[in-house]
């Protein structure tokens, strides 16, 4: 039985294997995707950020599994000239984001970067004006890595300072830093790559700067407890070579289906990024899977049944 579902066409190898299967994404954020799944208006969303169990009993088609897919470095990016290898502590990149820290030669980051010649441009602070994954990893990673210093909360929005600016996705996010000397915000690798973007290295929970990489995302997700659902978080993680920021990504469905087709279309779907997908990461700037959870998150494909 042949599948379309959701808005905008995504061209991916899939469709070489399963021609009757056609997968559209249509994007918007995790907040969007997560509240059109609640409301069955596509049969999968993508996030990296899971639904608040206080959301669980709005999601119309009941139980949900979470699968995960691959994990991205979140960079955090800036827009200034001359200063091409910026170190960032917790603390500091905390300060920051609060509009606390307002200028770059401030003392908090010329302690990070002692050999740095900083000017005293003014900072001014970007973030995403959409529901997004990004924005609740980067300010979760703040909460848990800065516990004294950030203040602002954690979620998929949060109450910015007045003095910031918004870009919507990343791609609005990284427009806004290349177009504002001075400018700082955080972009998944992927984008911030896409747009040329500086960005910085992010002090780790061993005291190491790391810079975001691959293998930093990689290295973060070797210790990384998985819970029975399948999630599991690397902000903040443990080991010298971790890059701290280091957000996994799901694909979100509901366990029971009503149409045997579109069962059908989503294991294919999930199994083809669990197995094959997994090669395609590294070009579009994403992590794979550690072969333990690929394992387990294949296992957990036949869950998906229909009632």
């Amino acid at each position: 039985m042949c599948v379309s579902e959701s808005n905008v066409s995504l061209a991916t190898p899939f469709g070489d294997v399963a021609t009757c299967v056609t997968v559209n994404y249509g994007g918007g954020g995790s907040g969007k995707g997560k509240t059109d799944l609640a409301t069955q208006v596509v049969q999968w969303a993508g996030s990296d950020s899971l639904i608040k169990d206080a959301d669980l009993p709005t999601f119309k088609g009941g139980t949900v599994l979470y699968f995960p897919t691959v994990a991205a470095p979140i960079t955090v990016s800036y827009n200034l000239s001359g200063v091409k290898d910026l170190q960032l502590s917790p603390d500091t990149l905390a300060g920051i984001f609060q509009a606390k820290i307002t200028t770059w030669d401030d003392p908090a980051i010329k302690t990070d970067n002692p050999d740095a010649t900083l000017p005293s441009t003014p900072i001014t602070v970007v973030h995403r004006s959409d529901g997004s994954g990004t924005t609740n990893n980067f300010t979760n990673y703040l909460k848990a890595a800065a516990p004294s210093t950030w203040t602002l909360d954690a979620g998929d929005t949060v109450n910015w300072p007045t003095s910031t600016q918004a870009g919507n996705g990343n791609t609005g996010v990284a427009q806004a830093i290349t177009g504002t000397t001075g400018a700082i915000g955080y972009v998944d690798l992927s984008d911030a790559v896409a747009s040329k973007l500086t960005f910085a290295s992010i002090k780790n929970k061993d005291g190491k700067f790391v810079a975001p990489t691959l293998e930093g995302a990689t290295a973060a997700l070797a210790g990384v407890d998985v819970k029975p659902n399948l999630t599991y978080s690397a902000l903040n993680a443990s080991g010298a070579d971790a890059y701290p920021i280091t957000a996994g990504t799901y694909i979100i469905v509901y366990a029971k289906q009503t149409n045997a087709g579109i069962a059908a279309a989503l294991k294919g779907w999930i199994n083809f990024v669990l197995t094959d997908g997994q090669s395609l990461a590294a070009d579009a700037n994403f992590a794979s899977l550690p072969s333990s959870l690929q394992e387990k998150a294949l296992a957990q494909l036949s869950q998906i049944t229909t009632s």
